[in-house]
């Protein structure tokens, strides 16, 4: 079988999902790195129209739109399943998904992390006043997160999901931010979600 080509930089959150996923599922892949700070290369915006990552090809298939890609990879592979078998569950993994990309990670990676982490590491101040305004939302966002989980020790069901797969490369980074630590102190559920999470295999090899 041809193997998959996977677009993006380790240290793109949404490209760690990916790369999670396929760890996950015991795909063996090639990986196309690319400093996508610097500029999306032109071959990227060819295989993405919005000139962001990840992409995914296999073979002459290709394809864009983290949440597409993961299910791609759980449905056109062998391995251990990454999507629940109850309809509600698998409704209720997309819901959480959702509630990540439109709600969590606009705070946190959006506007938290990026003042906290990369402006730094670009020469620059944070702007104390985009985080002030960030946090309220982004409480409130993981205060949903952290409800989800309820007594488990996973977002969805008994068994890791691609629901678990999206939130680990950002609640990474997150963690590494007062903000982010302050939210955990609260968040019980997250917290123990997150001592599970952090051992597997997956997600120390794919630590950017």
């Amino acid at each position: 079988m041809t193997t998959p080509i996977l677009h993006g930089p380790n240290f793109s959150t949404y490209v760690r999902t990916v790369r999670l996923t396929l760890r996950e599922k015991g795909v063996a892949y090639d990986q196309d790195k690319f400093d996508i700070t610097q500029g999306c290369p032109t071959e990227q915006r060819a295989r993405h129209p919005f000139g962001k990552v990840p992409a995914l090809t296999h073979g002459e298939f290709c394809l864009y739109e983290t949440f597409a890609i993961c299910r791609y990879i759980d449905e056109a592979f062998d391995g251990p399943a990454l999507q629940p078998d109850d309809p509600r569950d698998r409704a209720r993994m997309t819901q959480i998904i959702q509630v990540m990309d439109n709600y969590a990670f606009s705070t946190a990676a959006g506007q938290i992390i990026l003042q906290r982490i990369l402006m730094p590491i670009l020469g620059r101040e944070p702007n104390e006043d985009i985080i002030a305004a960030a946090l309220p939302k982004a409480q409130k966002a993981f205060a949903v997160l952290n409800g989800f989980i309820g007594s488990g020790s996973h977002l969805v069901g008994s068994a890791i999901s691609l629901a678990d797969l999206h939130l680990i490369p950002n609640y990474h980074y997150f963690l590494r931010t007062p903000e982010g630590r302050a939210i955990a102190e609260t968040s019980p559920g997250l917290c123990r979600w997150w001592d599970g999470m952090q051992t597997r295999p997956s997600v120390t090899e794919t630590e950017a």
